[in-house]
């Protein structure tokens, strides 16, 4: 196992402190453990990014639209079509 140093806040010390006794633990493993949450929460969304991307996506199914539901349904069956058909037979230049 690898030793790093960093500096922290005194708050920060003490809520680490007091966490890691409440739950038995070390404070490398709780410093461990809440740097593997944060890094598995890290890729997701942020709630403003959320909110951001849902305004696009209501902004767009607002525009009037462009084709009609025969020319959809005709692209699509193109695209099955073609993903059935094993795709590209040549490399694209």
């Amino acid at each position: 196992m690898a030793k790093v140093t960093f500096s922290v806040d005194e708050a920060t010390v003490r809520m680490l402190r007091t966490t890691a006794e409440r739950l038995g633990k070390s404070q490398s493993l709780v410093v461990r453990e809440a740097v593997a949450e944060y890094a598995a929460r890290s890729g997701r969304l942020t709630d403003a990014e959320r909110r951001r991307l849902l305004g696009v996506l209501d902004a767009m199914a607002r525009r009037p639209r462009t084709r009609n539901d025969a020319d959809v349904t005709r692209e699509f069956a193109e695209i099955r079509a073609d993903r059935r058909s094993g795709g590209r037979r040549h490399p694209v230049e």
